[in-house]
């Protein structure tokens, strides 16, 4: 009983540590149940190149930010519901050593770890909690493996379109798809289309995406006459994006490299409750692939 008392005191001032970092533009994270499993930085390879940033892992809930003072003021706060994460196992780059993928319905991106030890702790942990939240709430074990949300290609990975072959400069600006994640110019991304997954409001698309949009509906429309569904049946009505011209916005993040940290919960205790990053990694790359 003891224990239990000390561990939700703790736990609470850790989580209003984190709340304060972010203070009053982040979210409210102290709620019943909810805990912090550790705390750490992470390279995060965002459309202008790796940038660290501060991720804190809850058990329900992988929250992470632009770091702009180490350890008092983070910005940008992003939270992601443990049941939404996908994770992926990559190789290591030349500029993202001991990274794998993050994908979730709104957004998809490559993390990388200081070491490899660092990021197999990382990944077992957010699948650890994940698999005991999903088992909590009743939802499938396996998951719904449906729509996760396109990862961007740098901006440093193509110096032309990847549709029109177009050299990008001050006039050619670089623009990404929303539904593929290319690097593309404004002639051939001037459609948008509804992809609620990601936005309640019309994203940028390139002109190869819109096409296999209307080929997938021309499909759709085959596969429905030539079967005898009941008449205003969901598999009758096939959702397809609708297109419209609109404005876009960009986007750009900054940060900075703190150390790694877990803590020890009810539920873990067979890691080391403490992990610090090497000195090496205090001044990550910023550029190549």
């Amino acid at each position: 009983m003891a224990e239990q008392q000390t561990f939700t005191i703790q736990n609470r001032e850790r989580i209003q540590a984190v709340e304060s970092t972010f203070g009053r533009t982040g979210k409210m994270l102290l709620k019943p149940g909810r805990f912090l499993v550790g705390e750490g930085c992470l390279l995060k390879l965002c459309r202008r190149g790796p940038k660290p940033k501060a991720f804190f892992l809850f058990n329900d809930v992988l929250v992470y930010g632009s770091i702009m003072v180490p350890g008092l003021w983070n910005n940008n706060q992003k939270l992601i519901p443990l049941e939404d994460v996908q994770q992926e196992d990559l190789e290591d780059g030349m500029a993202m050593p001991n990274q794998w993928l993050i994908r979730t319905p709104r957004k998809s991106f490559y993390v990388s770890a200081p070491s490899s030890e660092e990021k197999n702790a990382w990944m077992a942990h957010i699948e650890q909690y994940k698999s005991l939240l999903v088992q909590a709430k009743g939802f499938p074990t396996d998951g719904a493996a449906g729509n996760f949300a396109a990862t961007w290609i740098p901006d440093m990975a193509s110096a032309i379109c990847m549709r029109c072959s177009k050299l990008f400069n001050v006039a050619n600006r670089r623009h990404h798809c929303r539904r593929c994640g290319y690097i593309v110019c404004k002639a051939c991304s001037k459609s948008r289309a509804l992809m609620p997954n990601i936005s309640s409001r019309p994203v940028r698309i390139c002109r190869a995406c819109v096409s296999r949009v209307h080929e997938g509906k021309e499909q759709g429309n085959k596969r429905a006459k030539g079967k005898h569904w009941k008449k205003y049946s969901v598999e009758d009505t096939p959702t397809i994006p609708e297109f419209e011209t609109s404005s876009d916005e960009e986007s750009s993040e900054q940060g900075y490299q703190v150390p790694t940290k877990w803590f020890k919960s009810p539920e873990d205790e067979d890691y080391s409750p403490y992990c610090y990053i090497k000195a090496e990694h205090r001044n990550p790359p910023i550029s190549g692939l």
